[in-house]
């Protein structure tokens, strides 16, 4: 009988202290706001390699397989650090923009010798020595012949280690610094690795018979 009237007073309090962590923790959950919100894009596009014959890729997709529920909250802790836009979308325009600058981006998917199917794995801070921050980006790549329907992957890994700052807008700087240094580097050891020569040059439509 004692035992059961402890249970009946012990339950509420502990569904209480329950409820009481579950209102810690929203409160804790950093909220986005101008201040906390990083615009990431290169400062100058990467240059691609140079081809064995003229080519032209079209971006048709970039999905993100991070299967991180809140894709543009790069840090929860110092208040959050967020994106701007979804990391997908970031490493899409960067691509394009580095394709366009050298002039091998196709108008659109029909005229393309190559479709590009970019995946993103990891986009933002990983873990670091605790002074230092340490930026991922992690790609693969299906790079598609239309005309014949085979396709390759290409995986591209870029890292970037940042020194620590203490001050929030010098922290904020950093991690800008550090993402889109990691983002370039991705992007430029896929354009400019050998993985990608080799799945063009495997991929490339054989010519017809004559006859």
């Amino acid at each position: 009988m004692a035992q059961q009237r402890l249970r009946a007073l012990v339950t509420p309090l502990v569904a209480f202290l329950g409820t009481g962590c579950l209102w810690s923790l929203a409160a804790k959950e950093p909220t986005q706001t101008p201040e906390n919100t990083l615009s990431v894009k290169l400062a100058e596009p990467v240059k691609p390699q140079s081809f064995s014959r003229p080519v032209k890729f079209f971006v048709k997709n970039a999905i993100d397989r991070s299967g991180d529920p809140q894709p543009i909250l790069v840090m929860r802790g110092r208040g959050g650090v967020f994106l701007d836009r979804e990391p997908k979308e970031i490493v899409r325009e960067a691509l394009q923009d580095s394709l366009k600058a050298a002039g091998l981006l196709a108008a659109d998917e029909a005229s393309a010798d190559y479709v590009l199917t970019v995946y993103v794995f990891h986009f933002g801070l990983d873990e670091g020595s605790g002074m230092e921050l340490y930026a991922k980006v992690d790609l693969n790549v299906v790079v598609k012949n239309p005309q014949t329907g085979k396709s390759q992957e290409v995986t591209a890994l870029g890292t970037s280690i940042e020194k620590f700052a203490v001050r929030k807008k010098n922290f904020m700087a950093r991690v800008q610094a550090n993402l889109e240094e990691s983002l370039g580097n991705a992007l430029r050891n896929f354009l400019r690795g050998t993985k990608l020569r080799e799945a063009v040059d495997s991929l490339a439509q054989s010519p017809s018979p004559q006859g």
